[in-house]
């Protein structure tokens, strides 16, 4: 009887995806300044950065529209005061009262997991990447997530190999197959130990970047 000491790299986080330069402004930052940053650099949103570079709110278009709503002399009183808080902020015009507070923000070594679930549970779009302290590190999107998905097979294909496949088969892993097309993995070949085959496959689904995997392996003879 022998033990399977499986190797696995470490898995991509918020750093390895982000975007290291940010465009924020500053709490005093006016409506039509804000607009402006928006336009000119073609982002949806921008972080509000205060002393230290922490991280105080965020400021999106829907923050800013709500101006352009609330022009709509149409509005009953009844109906504005259902929308108070909308109303106070349509008023304002600068960025620390415009700004959504507290920004919904994620740590660099996150996993990309973790902040898919958290872009999903918040409804948010993009995430500030702060520091232990709340300083900005940077920005992540949900493009930035799909980014692993962008790995080359050939690259996938060593990965799985190397973390996988030689680990969990020692004694036959140049028997096996590693084929990567288009992000999905076949495993094909013999091996000895079968009962290690659907975790292969699972060990194989969670290296990054991998779209779905094939496992085609089957029992070696004459054990």
């Amino acid at each position: 009887m022998h033990t399977t000491e499986v190797v696995s790299t470490r898995p991509f986080t918020v750093a390895d995806v982000m975007t290291g330069t940010v465009v924020t402004v500053p709490p005093g930052a006016e409506f039509k300044e804000i607009v402006a940053t928006m336009e000119r650099w073609k982002v949806t949103a921008v972080p509000v950065v205060g002393s230290g570079g922490r991280v105080l709110g965020v400021v999106s278009e829907a923050d800013l529209l709500l101006k352009e709503e609330f022009h709509d002399h149409r509005l009953g009183l009844v109906e504005q005061m259902r929308h108070l808080d909308a109303t106070a902020k349509a008023g304002s015009r600068r960025a620390g009262d415009l700004m959504t507070s507290p920004a919904v923000t994620v740590a660099p070594e996150a996993s990309l997991p973790q902040a898919a679930r958290l872009m999903a549970a918040r409804r948010v779009k993009r995430l500030p990447v702060v520091d232990a302290s709340g300083a900005i590190q940077g920005i992540v999107s949900r493009a930035d997530l799909l980014k692993v998905f962008l790995r080359p097979d050939d690259d996938l294909a060593a990965e799985v190999r190397h973390d996988v496949v030689e680990p969990l088969f020692p004694l036959s892993h140049r028997e096996v197959g590693v084929r990567v097309d288009a992000g999905v993995v076949t495993l094909s070949g013999a091996v000895r130990d079968t009962a290690l085959v659907p975790l292969a496959a699972r060990l194989a689904r969670a290296v990054e970047g991998v779209v779905d995997v094939r496992c085609e392996l089957t029992a070696r003879g004459g054990r």
